[in-house]
């Protein structure tokens, strides 16, 4: 099992997120963000509305999705 936060995952806050793959941990922080945005937190639409900006560009999106898988792949297991 691995730990990455909001925040790593594009987010604005350091709420952590455990998975052992990182389609978990994709799937988790989307949840998160679905939570944040009905109770409408400022730090998180902005975070939202800087990744609807790069979901523009599919390249751009592919390339930061694999830039965060590789982040978790390299991450040490949880102790």
């Amino acid at each position: 099992m691995k730990t990455m936060n909001c925040k790593q995952l594009g987010g604005a806050c350091d709420k952590e997120f455990h998975a052992n793959s990182f389609e978990e941990i994709a799937k988790m922080s989307k949840q998160h963000g679905m939570e944040m945005f009905q109770q409408k937190d400022a730090a998180h639409l902005k975070a939202m509305d800087e990744m609807r900006q790069l979901m523009q560009t599919p390249e751009a999106m592919t390339a930061w999705f694999e830039s965060k898988r590789k982040e978790f792949e390299a991450l040490p297991e949880d102790e």
